[in-house]
Formats: C-alpha cells, sequence, structure tokens
C-alpha cells in the first residue's frame, strides 16, 4: 500500500510539473513574439510606413512565432503590441504585451 501511495504521489507531482512547464514555455513565447513583432512595426515606421502597415508587419511576425495579435497601436514612433499563445495544460493563454520605438 505505501508503494502504490508513493507512486501516485511521483505522479501527481510530475503531471503538476508538466502543467507548469508548460504554462512556462507559452509565457516566454509570448514574450518572444510581443518583443519580435513590436520592434518590427517600430522599424517598419522608422522607415516611414504608415502605422496600419506597420501593425501588419507586426502581425506578420507575430503569427510566424506562433502567437496571435490580440491588438496593435501606434502613436507617432511607438508600436504597442499585445499577444497571446494558447496553453496546452493551462486554461487560460499566456498574455505578453511589448512596446518599441525611438524614446
Amino acid at each position: 500500500m505505501l508503494v502504490l501511495s508513493l507512486v501516485g504521489l511521483v505522479l501527481a507531482l510530475t503531471v503538476g510539473a508538466l502543467v507548469v512547464a508548460s504554462a512556462v514555455v507559452a509565457s516566454q513565447r509570448a514574450r518572444l513574439a510581443a518583443d519580435l513583432g513590436a520592434l518590427t512595426g517600430a522599424s517598419a515606421l522608422q522607415d516611414e510606413a504608415s502605422p496600419a502597415s506597420a501593425c501588419a508587419a507586426a502581425r506578420q511576425v507575430v503569427g510566424g512565432n506562433g502567437a496571435a495579435t490580440q491588438s496593435c497601436s501606434s502613436d507617432g514612433s511607438v508600436v504597442d503590441v499585445r499577444v497571446m499563445v494558447p496553453v496546452g495544460l493551462w486554461p487560460e493563454p499566456a498574455v505578453a504585451r511589448a512596446r518599441a520605438g525611438p524614446e
């Protein structure tokens, strides 16, 4: 009986660790996608693109990194991007926000 209890405990800890690890990986992917998208949008603005085309470029980079763009806005030369990445074993998606542009 003690062995079964220990096996159950180890199994429960392993499943818990996998859930946490999947959330951490999704969070890192969301941050990376948001950062790269914001940098791409700000770079497009520096090349004198319109705010709409800068956000289109940011969305393309975000999508290429496995995330979905929730919002993208630009005021002048600063781009603000908010993205989400679904987490396989967690009920809520990982969300990240990034801003890029000259200060």
